[in-house]
């Protein structure tokens, strides 16, 4: 019995790397209850607090990503000690140079987790043609840490920021569990104002937290992982088996289910923030009711389109160029944000054609003189909105697939195979993954009101009705979900 109860707490204390924790886990529902009580414990006590949080933060990543939990302490030492140097610095080089050696830390790690092998296959070529990928492993959310601490460094550099003075401060700002290892990327601006302030949880925070919780473990656990595995990945792993109507399926399912899974976790992180008395942005807003793709990119992972904004787009000289220049940094800024995503062609691709598709948008505005403002109307948002989804959608085929081969296999079916007269088979096949995407599409398309009528409606809701809500989307979590645990798509990026 004693056996029994030891290997229980090391399975509990220990990493595994087929069992990683993520919000939709039971362990950490279960944990994050005992963490709750010890956290409103040490309400009053802030230094305790942060301590224990930070300590929690660490387990939880190193439960995520093993012992590769010493690449966050790496960066968030280097950052804070080279953001502290450039207080003490006036002189102009001495300053670059600490912010270079800032960028070379976080993007020297991000480029050796993630495109060593990358480049070395380019490279093979040069001596004797012979590929053998490297084992390296990719650390859980290094993309997001790392762009998060990067932007403290550079918002010091700009000095549109002050350092902070206890390491602990900043420690937690970097680890903060909720946001670590898939976004949010927070800003320290945004963030840090609040890490010293009294802890208060009011009841329209709590509420709204539980809400967020509920939206995002429905996104995720039912509907991303049900019809991810049930049929988008059937129909991605070999397109040529399918006619072209599965295939324009299977697209439709995707853009649902990385939509679902990765706004699944930012509504839960978000959640879980504001349960802990803080606040963080908005990262989606409903995308796909988008009507051009500058539009999209306002409302799709904003947290990276306004970090690739104001901190890279805006180094490259932003549109105080000339037009011409002002094109191209859109266009260059898009390809490195795909390629942020993955060492793969792939993704550089998808971000090619999204910044050829804001460059054309922007020329085309240009050329009609149209404001920025301007926002089309009735029939024609209608068909803008529709034009924008399937843009989108394309793009995704290249995002999702491992290999342009299967791109064009999907491509082909679709306009050589389509087979119309397979839909009623095809829907009784899978209704149940049919049904889940109406449902998900049409919450997606809703009235935004309509989400505010019932965020509203669960802060109304006694302790006890919150609590019976999370109960009975869990119990349907359990009826649903897989047999294994479907790791958040962004935990590869």
């Amino acid at each position: 019995m004693w056996q029994l109860d030891w290997s229980k707490l090391t399975e509990v204390l220990t990493y595994d790397a087929g069992q990683p924790m993520i919000f939709s886990s039971g362990l950490f529902l279960f944990l994050f209850l005992g963490f709750s009580l010890i956290y409103m414990l040490l309400k009053k006590q802030d230094t305790a607090r942060i301590l224990f949080v930070t300590l929690f933060s660490y387990y939880f990543y190193y439960k995520s990503s093993g012992f590769y939990f010493f690449l966050l302490g790496v960066v968030t030492l280097t950052d804070y000690w080279l953001a502290l140097c450039m207080v003490h610095t006036e002189t102009k080089w001495k300053r670059k140079t600490l912010l270079l050696l800032s960028l070379c830390v976080n993007l020297g790690l991000l480029c050796y987790f993630k495109y060593t092998n990358f480049f070395y296959q380019m490279l093979a070529p040069l001596w004797d043609g012979k590929f053998q990928p490297l084992d390296i492993f990719l650390p859980v959310g290094i993309s997001f840490f790392t762009f998060q601490s990067l932007s403290y460094t550079i918002d010091v550099y700009r000095r549109e920021l002050m350092p902070l003075r206890r390491l602990l401060d900043y420690v937690f700002y970097v680890s903060f569990f909720p946001q670590l290892v898939a976004g949010p990327i927070v800003r320290a601006r945004d963030f840090i104002p609040q890490i010293r302030q009294p802890l208060f949880v009011s009841s329209e925070m709590f509420g709204t937290g539980v809400f967020f919780i509920i939206c995002g473990l429905f996104k995720k656990a039912i509907i991303s992982d049900y019809i991810s595995v049930n049929f988008v990945e059937r129909i991605f792993e070999n397109p040529a088996l399918y006619s072209g109507l599965e295939n324009l399926f299977g697209i439709y399912g995707y853009a649902l289910q990385i939509y679902c899974d990765f706004s699944g976790y930012s509504d839960m992180a978000i959640g879980l923030a504001l349960l802990l008395g803080f606040r963080f942005p908005m990262n989606f807003n409903s995308p796909y009711k988008a009507d051009s793709i500058t539009d999209f990119w306002h409302r799709w992972h904003i947290s990276l389109s306004t970090w690739l904004r104001d901190y890279l787009y805006i180094s490259l000289g932003g549109n105080r160029k000339g037009k011409v220049r002002t094109y191209v940094n859109l266009f260059l800024t898009m390809l490195l944000g795909g390629l942020w995503h993955g060492a793969s062609w792939n993704f550089i691709v998808w971000g090619g054609f999204h910044g050829l598709a804001l460059a054309a948008q922007k020329c085309w505005r240009n050329l009609l003189h149209k404001p920025k403002t301007a926002t089309s109307r009735g029939i024609r948002k209608f068909f803008a909105i529709l034009f924008t989804f399937h843009f989108v959608c394309f793009c995704w085929i290249f995002f999702r697939n491992d290999t342009f081969e299967s791109s064009m296999v999907m491509l082909r079916q679709i306009a050589t195979a389509f087979h119309p007269e397979v839909f009623v088979q095809l829907v009784k096949g899978y209704w149940k993954v049919f049904a889940l995407m109406g449902i998900g599409y049409v919450f997606h398309f809703v009235p935004d009101s309509w989400q505010c009528v019932c965020c509203r409606g669960v802060i109304r809701l006694p302790l006890l009705g919150k609590a019976l809500l999370l109960v009975l989307l869990i119990y349907l979590v359990i009826q649903l979900k897989s047999s294994d645990i479907q790791p958040f798509i962004y935990f590869q990026f």
